[in-house]
């Protein structure tokens, strides 16, 4: 509320009275109110405004013209309403109601005034419950706002619009649909009826008001009653008869969204009308030519038919037939929306295929059922000119039969796909070899459906791959574009990838190596690539395979094993393979849906799957301990997903004996790290590599250890040769393993016991494993008896200058744990000074203390005693975190001192201490309250004052955006009175400048229109509010720049595709037939820019006896050519200026830096100079020159040119030739061409 009022007051002194006015009315409230000493709340200003209104009413003060102040008073009103609260709102219902509801009919002829009491509404009819809502003067308020909703003035239409959906949005508690749903029901069933009274084709007002009806019914479709809808639907049927076609169109999509609404479920009777609304609009079929309505038309279609079927799938069948001639008539229309239009209904009717309708079309063998003649309809249709340009919608819908008839009659019976599409998928695959079909990605995606549907055992035998060369016949093209969509999950078993694939695969791997021994490298790459595609395919089969017991015999299993060993580039694809056969049986296994005659495997029958899955659990753990143990750290990652995945479905004593394994092959390598000499670096050694393989395995296995098992392994890893070894991912990976043991939860710790033998090992702690230590650290002191808190200031001295460390993620685990030692303490217990390490038990304060958050504070600033500069920055560092954290816990006093003692620290000579101090005074200023801070101004503020003008370390910045954060909570004066001597007291000055200038600025924008939002340039939060309000501040000086900030740049549009796109292709070797397979000579223009092979050899002639390409370097240029010469000089002189003796650059200061006359530069000018030559001769000939005109000549090859040689030496002379494209050498520039040598000479 305040950032909207913040808008309104500088507006006292425009010039136009409807801004001023409000604004001056806004002063005098609040001055009234400070007067009162009123806090400036939401409550207040409504209460302010209320008594305002009544004194204007009484005062019969109510002309509502520019200027006046009762509309001042219901914009205010209407501005503030939505922050007060409900309660105070209906507690005063009825005085605002009777302000405001007389004020309608005069209200009527001003549309802003009109519109601030419109959201004054909004709010009242929020705070009304079920029984206010029924008094007859709400009701009547209702409906006149409901006239408003299709008001002529756009504005107030759209706000009593958005009145009535917000209204209808939220019922008042309990009930689920609002009172006022049935009038707004009734209310629209009225307007359409008088809309339907007559025509109105050239009547505009009438057409007008009844889109506004429609654009207000769209929304509100969920929140009608059901019993209404089917008097809507009967009118909105109606109206495309009046003859207007935008509301035509409007009606159609409603329809569309009252059918996709659940009707079976309702019972408003929509459903017994579909029948007749089907016949009513195919009666009206709009015409091809009109693009505007077809689309939508065709949609209604669909969505009509689809939902009859849902209802009566029966009755559906029999106008199944009619509708979809319907639509397919619009399927090669001219205009593209219409074509998607048509192809999205002809998917959405597919999907009403009945299975009585499909079994009709399996058994029939004359075509005469309706899926085999839409079937054959289609396959004309791919060979037919008139869908050339509908190609792609042609194939979406392809895609939908394909994936609409997958129904089995039965579980061993094919699908009806298999039984009626493939000659579609014959036809698509010739189609997708033809040279020239420009549409290979949609004829790709309808493969791929197919493949979905039929699986590639059904695809193959139609469409085989033809890859061997031995085996294809004459004529054959190879189908390699197939082995990509076999990756997916398709129906097919996996013993046909045994028995097909497999051996196909081997026989393939045999061409590589015979192509590779014979050094065809080329071809080898092609088999080795198509092997790769061939085993991607396996996780394709591994999805709900019905066969598992049989295909994952020993011998495949040991084939994969092998391939997993001595294969690297198919080990990704075998891996997904064996962790999808886990995934997916494991998810059918445990699914709940219902059976379906789709489903490959049953519940029952996956679980036997993953029965026969865990008795191979031992043997493949093995396997992929060895494949984890033989690859490098970055490639282990798919490798791990797989043991988790086997892992997850093993029984305990499986992986109990898998963990026997790796521990003891973990303590053998540790063993043998111990004997390592010291001198040899551990992380090169080969123990030192199995013994983190073997850590790794066991963190990935972790979860599914027995509570012994984790027990033993705790054990193991809580001892000095894993958290003191030398190498530094032991030690990492043993506290990161103890952590995951102890959040897990299956084994009981005594976190004081762990603590303690942790503090004996921080010593041969490396770097590396801090963080790891410290997240371990943050899960154990949680664990703390509350008599145990004597064990945590052992832990402050590491946890504190944790926060210095190097890596990010160290400094923050040490800071979380610095607050859950803080929180710990917070949660009371006991703090047995005497037990403390280093504390004499006799001294006078080894008596127990409370913990609490002030206690542990007190531990914390012990570290300001540090004997170096880094600790003592360290304990600042993690004093303010404290503090931002628990500044609500800590009681005053702590603060005061605290605050005390960091400021003595503000004057140490030493950057570091500074830094840290400079951090914490600008946390406190922004955190802690300003009655705690004041006191301690007259001290903070010189000693600020004296890093003022300091560079280093960015000091002056800092304290600059200090101050800049000390003003907005204090005043100038108070600031200002502290700063003492008059040289550092310019720095407040200047500052105070800086912001006056900077609401200068603002205050002399000129007035934007209400609509326009500005682009806000805020920098992103750092994601954690200590960092935010340590880091995250912006100062004035970039405030003030905000102006300069270059207006984003607008994209140009991309061109629309045009809408006759498709043009002949002409092959010069082969007539065209227009009658069969007219669509593979079909292009479009936008996608024939490919190049294609030979066309910059086209460009040159040939030598008949060599057969060698002449490029000739004496062809005559144009007068273009010379034009074009000069004009690459004109261009060159940019760069002349940047290379040339005579030309200079700039610094980053600004200044001129004029070239040195050196010998290197003088040779590049001499030889740019002799690249420009002479024409005259040439352009004289031609005469369209002036003489002694110099033409410039590009080199076409000049890069490639050596400085002194003349080109290649070769028997019989020097061959001028260089590397170089053909089709830079066949550019042609402008009209005229420009044709030199291949070494730029003539």
């Amino acid at each position: 509320m305040e950032e909207a009022l913040a808008k309104i007051r500088p507006h006292t002194s425009s010039s136009l009275a409807h801004q001023k006015t409000p604004a001056t009315l806004l002063i005098a409230i609040e001055s009234t109110l400070h007067e009162q000493k009123t806090d400036l709340s939401p409550t207040a200003y409504f209460a302010a405004l209320l008594t305002t209104l009544d004194g204007s009413i009484q005062k019969k003060d109510i002309s509502l013209n520019d200027g006046d102040v009762l509309p001042a008073e219901l914009y205010l009103l209407a501005l503030v309403v939505p922050f007060v609260p409900l309660p105070v709102v209906r507690n005063n219902l009825s005085t605002l109601l009777s302000l405001t509801a007389p004020l309608f009919p005069s209200l009527d002829q001003h549309a802003p005034a009109l519109r601030s009491q419109l959201s004054i509404y909004l709010t009242i009819f929020h705070s009304l419950d079920r029984p206010l809502l029924e008094t007859q003067g709400i009701r009547q308020t209702f409906a006149s706002i409901l006239q408003l909703s299709i008001d002529q003035r756009p504005k107030v239409r759209k706000k009593a619009a958005d009145l009535v959906k917000d209204v209808l949005d939220n019922p008042p508690t309990p009930l689920a649909r609002h009172p006022y749903s049935d009038q707004v029901a009734a209310w629209l069933t009225s307007a359409l009826s008088e809309a339907n009274a007559g025509p109105f084709a050239k009547a505009k007002p009438g057409a007008e008001s009844s889109l506004h009806v429609l654009a207000l019914l769209r929304p509100l479709l969920p929140n009608l009653p059901s019993s209404a809808l089917p008097s809507i639907t009967k009118s909105l049927v109606s109206l495309p008869r009046l003859g207007n076609v935008y509301l035509s169109q409007s009606a159609y999509s409603i329809l569309s969204e009252i059918f996709a609404l659940p009707l079976e479920h309702s019972a408003s009777g929509v459903g017994e009308q579909l029948s007749d609304i089907l016949k009513v609009i195919l009666s009206s079929p709009p015409s091809k030519s009109d693009a505007t309505l077809c689309a939508a038309w065709v949609q209604v279609l669909g969505d009509a038919t689809f939902a009859y079927s849902v209802i009566d799938s029966f009755s559906c069948s029999a106008e199944l037939g009619k509708v979809w001639k319907s639509v397919w008539n619009f399927l090669d229309s001219s205009d593209p929306t219409t074509r998607k239009s048509a192809a999205k209904a002809l998917d959405v009717l597919t999907r009403c295929f009945s299975p009585r309708l499909i079994e009709s079309a399996i058994a029939d063998a004359d075509e005469t059922s309706l899926i085999r003649k839409i079937v054959t309809q289609v396959t004309k249709a791919m060979n037919s000119i008139a869908f050339a340009r509908a190609m792609p919608e042609l194939l979406a819908v392809v895609s939908a039969l394909f994936s609409n008839l997958r129904y089995k009659p039965s579980k061993a019976s094919p699908t009806a796909a298999e039984s009626l599409l493939l000659p579609i998928v014959s036809q698509l695959g010739h189609m997708r070899i033809q040279k020239g079909f420009d549409f290979k990605e949609a004829a790709d995606a309808t493969l791929s459906a197919a493949m979905r549907v039929l699986g590639p055992e059904v695809v193959f035998k139609v469409l085989p791959l033809n890859l061997e060369p031995g085996i294809r016949q004459p004529g054959q093209e190879p189908r390699a574009f197939l082995l990509p969509l076999i990756a997916q999950p398709h129906p097919s078993p996996l013993g046909h990838f045994v028995s097909y694939f497999v051996p196909l695969s081997e026989r393939m791997f045999d061409l590589q190596q015979t192509a590779a021994t014979q050094g065809r490298l080329s071809e080898a790459k092609v088999w080795n690539v198509l092997v790769g595609q061939v085993w991607s395919g396996l996780s394709g089969y591994c999805f709900e395979t019905p066969d598992l017991k049989e295909a994952l015999n020993p011998a495949f299993s040991q084939l994969l094993s092998q391939l997993l060993y001595s294969q690297s580039e198919l080990r990704p694809a075998i891996l997904k393979a064996l962790k999808i056969l886990v995934d997916s049986n494991l998810a059918i296994s445990a699914s709940n849906a219902p059976l379906t005659s789709l489903a490959s495997l049953t519940p029952q029958e996956a679980a036997a799957n993953v029965a026969f899955l865990r008795t191979q659990v031992e043997s493949w753990l093995a396997v992929l301990f060895n494949v984890f143990g033989s690859n490098g750290r970055d490639s282990r990652g798919m490798i791990g997903d797989v043991i988790t995945a086997w892992a997850s479905i093993g029984e305990e004593q499986e992986i109990h004996k898998a963990f026997d394994k790796v521990v003891q092959l973990l303590k053998s390598n540790l063993a043998m790290c111990q004997k390592v000499p010291a001198t040899i670096a551990i992380e090169s050694n080969d123990a030192g590599n199995m013994t983190t393989t073997s850590q790794d395995i066991l963190i990935l296995l972790l979860p599914y250890l027995s509570p012994a098992d984790s027990t033993s392994l705790f054990d193991l890893c809580l001892t000095p040769e894993v958290l003191n070894g030398r190498n530094n991912g032991i030690q990492k990976r043993g506290y990161k393993t103890l952590a995951k043991l102890v959040d897990g939860g299956k084994i009981l710790v005594d976190s004081e016991i762990v603590v303690r033998k942790l503090d004996e090992m921080m010593d041969g702690l490396t770097p590396a494993a801090k963080k790891d230590r410290f997240n371990l650290l943050a899960l154990l002191i949680p664990l703390l008896p509350p008599f145990a808190m004597h064990v945590i200031p052992a832990l402050i001295p590491e946890a504190i200058l944790g926060t210095k460390e190097p890596s990010e993620k160290a400094r923050g685990a040490a800071f979380d744990v610095i607050l859950v030692m803080g929180r710990k303490m917070s949660s009371g217990g006991v703090v047995k000074r005497s037990m403390v390490d280093g504390m004499d038990e006799d001294a006078v304060d080894a008596f127990p203390a409370k913990a609490s958050i002030e206690e542990f504070m007190t531990m914390v600033v012990g570290g300001l005693a540090g004997a170096s500069p880094h600790m003592i920055s360290a304990t600042i560092t993690a004093i303010s975190r404290l503090v931002f954290e628990f500044k609500d816990s800590i009681s005053t006093n702590m603060h005061s001192e605290i605050f005390m003692m960091l400021l003595v620290f503000l004057s140490s000579a030493n950057r570091e201490i500074v830094k840290s101090v400079l951090g914490f005074i600008k946390l406190a200023i922004h955190t802690l309250p300003a009655d705690l801070i004041r006191p301690h101004l007259k001290d903070l503020v010189p000693t600020l004052l004296n890093w003022s003008h300091d560079h280093k370390n960015h000091f002056k910045v800092k304290v600059r955006h200090i101050f800049e954060r000390m003003l907005r909570r204090f005043s100038w004066d108070e600031v200002y009175s502290c700063a003492g001597e008059e040289e550092a007291a310019k720095v407040l000055v200047n500052i105070k400048k800086r912001k006056d200038r900077a609401k200068r600025k603002r205050a002399n924008k000129p007035d934007e229109d209400e609509d326009a939002k500005e682009p806000t340039f805020s920098k992103p939060a750092a994601g954690d509010a200590f960092e935010d309000v340590l880091y995250g501040s912006e100062s004035e000086l970039d405030d003030d720049s905000e102006d300069d900030r270059p207006a984003s740049q607008v994209q140009s549009s991309k061109k629309k595709a045009t809408e006759y796109g498709a043009r002949l292709w002409l092959d010069d070797d082969e007539p065209t037939d227009l009658l069969q397979g007219a669509t593979s000579k079909i292009i479009n223009s936008g996608l024939n820019r490919r190049r294609k092979p030979g066309q910059d050899a086209a460009h040159f002639k040939t030598d008949e006896d060599t057969g060698k390409m002449i490029i000739d370097a004496d062809s005559d240029s144009g007068a273009s050519s010379g034009e074009h010469a000069t004009a690459e000089v004109v261009g060159s002189a940019y760069k002349e200026s940047l290379t040339s003796v005579d030309g200079f650059t700039r610094g980053p200061n600004g200044r001129i830096k004029f070239h040195k006359d050196t010998k290197k530069r003088r040779r590049e000018n001499e030889g740019a100079e002799q690249d420009v030559e002479m024409a005259d001769g040439e352009v004289q000939e031609t005469g369209k020159a002036k003489k002694n005109k110099k033409t410039p000549e590009i080199k076409l090859g000049h890069e490639f040119k050596a400085k002194k040689a003349g080109g290649d030496v070769k028997k019989g002379g020097v061959d001028p030739y260089a590397y170089l494209s053909l089709s830079q050498a066949a550019k042609k520039g402008g009209r005229g061409s420009n044709k030199i040598g291949i070494i730029g000479k003539r």
